[in-house]
């Protein structure tokens, strides 16, 4: 184990480059954008980029009907596609600073119990995202 990694900085860690989306997007664009990234979480930001809240693709999975894309499928289960980011996201995440280490992370993937922490700078705007595989990734290697 990488020892050091432990005092890194979140700066070093976090995944800078975030697809986000709106509060009053529909869970259509969610879905899209899970259905074509290998990511689990974004980040829901207003027009000004402060981070308002986090949706999973757990909490997606939660809140669509299981019918959609099957032959089942009827006007009520397509309804839930029309649903607004707001209704399901996860309101006031816990979150960290860009300078937070490695350290203040792991702790509160413990405590907090979540998978993912958005790293927000000034203004509370949203500049990464650190998830728990991010942080074993900086512990395993060199």
């Amino acid at each position: 184990m990488n020892a050091r990694a432990m005092d890194m900085s979140l700066g070093g860690v976090m995944t800078t480059r975030l697809v986000t989306v709106e509060i009053d997007d529909p869970l259509e664009v969610v879905k899209q954008i899970f259905d074509s990234v290998k990511f689990h979480h974004l980040l829901v930001v207003d027009a000004g980029k402060k981070l308002c809240g986090v949706i999973s693709d757990r909490d997606l999975l939660r809140a669509l009907s299981p019918y959609i894309g099957t032959a089942s499928e009827n006007a009520r289960d397509t309804a839930t596609l029309k649903k607004r980011v707001h209704q399901i996201m996860t309101r006031q995440p816990v979150t960290l600073a860009p300078e937070a280490t490695v350290a203040d992370a792991v702790r509160v993937f413990l405590e907090h119990r979540v998978s993912c922490i958005p790293v927000v700078g000034p203004g509370f705007k949203a500049v990464g995202i650190v998830s728990w595989r991010d942080v074993l990734k900086s512990l395993a290697l060199p």
